[in-house]
């Protein structure tokens, strides 16, 4: 159980860098953007910190202050849900 759940956390997050980095370069390219309410669902179902690392890294929606704040404030929640989850899958 704690395999699949590290597994499932490892992809969502890989999804949230690159949705977070897929989105700076439409937004470059006056491309068609990928909506918010997509970068925000992937956050909120695990994904918040390669959300919040995809924009640090690439510079991309750190001026709004939903994402400035919501992104790593989701991070930190599903960090000490992570915590809790594995300390008692593993007992």
């Amino acid at each position: 159980m704690v395999k699949l759940l590290v597994f499932y956390l490892v992809i969502i997050n890989l999804m949230g860098l690159y949705v977070m980095y897929a989105d700076k370069e439409k937004a470059k390219r006056g491309q068609y953007r990928i909506p918010e309410k997509t970068l925000w669902r992937i956050a909120l179902v695990g994904g918040a910190c390669g959300t919040t690392l995809g924009m640090r890294w690439f510079h991309h929606k750190n001026n709004k202050s939903p994402f400035k704040v919501g992104f790593p404030t989701a991070a930190i929640v599903e960090i000490v849900l992570m915590i809790f989850l594995f300390i008692k899958l593993s007992h």
